[in-house]
């Protein structure tokens, strides 16, 4: 109304912003318009406004992550889309200077590459370090993770083997870092030198063994991206588990649910379909798995036991003060050979010291114990007297 007397009293529109205390396009509108500004109608409730508690306290944790949120809200029945989720959480998140790097593909079938990482975690209601093998197909970005206690070479080549079942399928090549288990030595400028069972677990399922260069992690770019994935992804999601055999239960539902179901950001496609024109160029897999089990040397006491892992075993007895093979298998299964032959079989437990023994193996040896003389109470009588 008053801008509207003081056009009508002949002043020109800045004077009018300026008594008014406005900007003169707001006077060229309040004119046009002819009357006062419509009220806006009231915002509409958001289905994401009873879980922004949630969301932020999850922010306040350190989960930045929009599909780990995501995952959690729905879970406690949330039913809006992710894309809103991110319109909320974008103007929170602080910006990420990332350092460009060039990147090479792979034909399909042509590489795999291997890495192993550690993540801390509650198993069984303890905090526990998890070591979890990570094996990612260069063309496709599928990839397979499998949690254990160590990563050892034992290890190392089960979760290799475990990695080319999940696919059903070999690549030509596998690309490792420079750990003992695979690689004993590689100079600068020069070929490594790889562990003699690692070239026989090459050679039983057929590819060529490939190590990355020193102090080249990028090397194996697509690899390392995946272990920041499972980090900030899965052990996000998933912060406690049962026993070993939950985690990995977990971490194979997780990587049919969600890993496989992802849309890459550099392929820009669907992993299962990229994987999908990958998997025809895999070799197919041997007719036997490779034996990945311990196998060492023990000398038998002269009780008859072997020691394994802090524990004694019994054997028969006829082999005490001899030499005899074990081998141990990683779900602690326990074989004793003596010239070849099963003398003995064992399930290891681990834990505290302590003695496991087999009735039989010492029967003899108790039927020697029990060869004792006789004699009459009547001469302890005479002595008593």
């Amino acid at each position: 109304m008053m801008i509207q007397a003081l056009a009508q009293r002949g002043l020109y529109l800045c004077d009018i912003a300026t008594q008014v205390g406005v900007h003169p396009r707001t006077v060229r509108r309040a004119l046009a318009r002819g009357g006062a500004p419509a009220p806006r109608p009231s915002r509409r409730g958001s289905r994401l406004d009873p879980y922004r508690a949630d969301i932020d306290r999850l922010l306040a944790e350190n989960v930045w992550n929009a599909v780990v949120i995501f995952r959690e809200l729905q879970a406690k029945g949330y039913t809006g889309r992710l894309s809103i989720l991110r319109d909320y959480i974008r103007p929170k998140r602080a910006l990420r200077v990332r350092r460009a790097t060039v990147r090479f593909e792979t034909a399909p079938g042509h590489q795999l590459q291997s890495d192993w990482a550690e993540q801390r975690t509650q198993i069984a209601g303890a905090e526990t370090t998890v070591h979890f093998i990570v094996n990612t197909l260069g063309f496709s970005r599928r990839f397979h993770f499998w949690c254990t206690d160590r990563e050892d070479a034992e290890h190392t080549y089960d979760g290799l083997i475990r990695s080319v079942e999940w696919f059903a399928g070999v690549p030509a090549e596998v690309l490792v870092d420079n750990q003992k288990a695979a690689v004993l030595a590689h100079p600068r400028g020069g070929p490594a030198r790889f562990h003699p069972r690692f070239v026989d677990l090459a050679g039983h399922y057929g590819f060529v063994p490939r190590a990355c260069q020193p102090a080249r992690a990028q090397t194996k770019g697509k690899d390392e991206r995946m272990v920041g994935y499972i980090k900030h992804h899965f052990f996000v999601r998933y912060r406690a588990f049962e026993s070993w055999a939950h985690l990995n239960q977990l971490a194979e539902q997780w990587l049919r649910e969600e890993a496989d179901q992802r849309r890459h950001g550099t392929v820009q496609e669907l992993v299962a379909e990229r994987f999908a024109r990958e998997a025809p160029a895999l070799r197919p897999l041997p007719a036997t798995r490779y034996d990945t089990a311990y196998r060492e040397i023990r000398q038998v006491s002269w009780d008859a036991y072997i020691e394994v892992r802090g524990r004694r075993y019994s054997v028969p007895a006829d082999l005490a003060g001899q030499t005899v093979q074990i081998r141990l298998t990683l779900a602690n299964e326990l074989a004793v050979y003596h010239d070849e032959h099963l003398v003995a079989t064992h399930c290891v437990v681990p834990g505290a010291p302590g003695w496991v023994t087999v009735p039989s193996h010492h029967a003899a040896l108790w039927a020697q114990t029990l060869a004792v003389e006789q004699r009459p109470l009547a001469v302890y009588e005479e002595v008593g007297a």
